[in-house]
């Protein structure tokens, strides 16, 4: 068990969105935050006190979260030297990133000595199996994008606020490193060998009661080409009942790709749903979730209105509006 509350660490991020990890720990489990630690050229705010470990510590804090999330999941040399000082000051490390902690030996040996514990999410817990494609019971939700990052984990987080709020079952499925810190439970699906992808998300959203949802949590997107891979695995081994289409309408290209450009949402909607029924020929497209975090109120509220105008699908900014229009198009299924 990772032990809180967190210290969140941002390093030296090169945007908000590179600490998109800590971000969502923040808003989804603000009271597990006792602050956040920036190095030196760091872009990224999570709106908390800057502390140092020694101040972290004193105000309870367990654990340091490495809150960042860089191209490649790597440690660097420059973070490294504060890793150090907070296993020295009396911290716990957990990290996320493909590079593990338990892989540098200097952190092993430190942690070691110092009687701290080393937690990576990104270690598959489970021999997966390989999928069946077999029908499971139950109904199953899940966010494809027209990017990677645009919130797809934020859209099923709130739509199962929502649901339970209104006495439906529903579970949130984490399937990604922030995912799984904010819930503490899930699959690292990016981390789990390919030919068991799908397998291991038809693991996780396993048989349940005809009227219980499964919200999966969205990763990468279908057009990326560095990430498509694992978004096939959630269509594949989702088989979602219904999809919900996320964009978010100010990035100039494709998240870390330059000379690609984002598919539009009509695009976006006939791709994924003949992927989708493959596996299962009655899905639906029900609604679509915009991203307006870097949109006025009035910029936000005339972009959904035109585009639910132009699909014909319900469209709101699930963490802006709340997700009932979302919710209210599930239960016509």
């Amino acid at each position: 068990m990772i032990e809180t509350p967190y210290l969140l660490f941002l390093g030296d991020a090169a945007d908000p969105l590179a600490a998109k990890v800590a971000q969502g720990i923040k808003d989804w489990r603000p009271e597990l935050c006792v602050g956040q630690l920036r190095l030196d050229g760091c872009q990224a705010d999570m709106g908390l006190d800057d502390l140092t470990i020694e101040e972290a510590v004193a105000k309870g804090a367990k654990t340091m979260v490495i809150g960042v999330a860089n191209r490649g999941g790597y440690i660097s040399d420059i973070w490294k030297k504060a890793l150090k000082k907070a296993l020295e000051g009396g911290l716990d490390l957990a990290s996320g990133l493909h590079n593990l902690l338990n892989d540098e030996q200097d952190l092993v040996d430190l942690a070691s000595a110092k009687g701290r514990a080393l937690h990576d999410v990104r270690i598959p817990s489970v021999e997966y199996p390989i999928a069946t494609g077999v029908r499971r019971k139950g109904k199953r939700c899940l966010a494809v994008g027209t990017d990677c990052s645009v919130g797809k984990m934020y859209t099923a987080l709130c739509m199962e606020k929502t649901m339970r709020a209104r006495g439906m079952k529903a579970t949130f499925r984490a399937t990604g490193q922030t995912g799984i810190l904010v819930t503490g439970d899930g699959v690292p699906l990016d981390a789990v060998i390919a030919d068991f992808m799908a397998g291991a998300v038809e693991y996780l959203t396993p048989d349940n009661d005809d009227d219980h949802w499964d919200l999966i949590e969205g990763q990468g997107s279908l057009y990326h080409a560095s990430y498509s891979g694992v978004t096939m695995a959630l269509v594949h081994g989702g088989q979602p009942d219904a999809l919900i289409l996320s964009h978010e309408p100010t990035r100039a290209h494709m998240r870390g790709l330059p000379d690609y450009q984002q598919p539009s949402l009509e695009e976006l909607r006939d791709t994924a749903l003949i992927l989708a029924r493959v596996v299962n020929p009655d899905v639906k497209v029900v609604g679509i979730a915009i991203n307006t975090q870097h949109l006025s109120d009035a910029e936000a509220t005339a972009l959904c209105k035109e585009t639910e105008e132009r699909m014909g699908l319900p469209t709101v900014d699930p963490y802006r509006h709340g997700a009932d229009r979302l919710v209210d198009a599930l239960e016509t299924i």
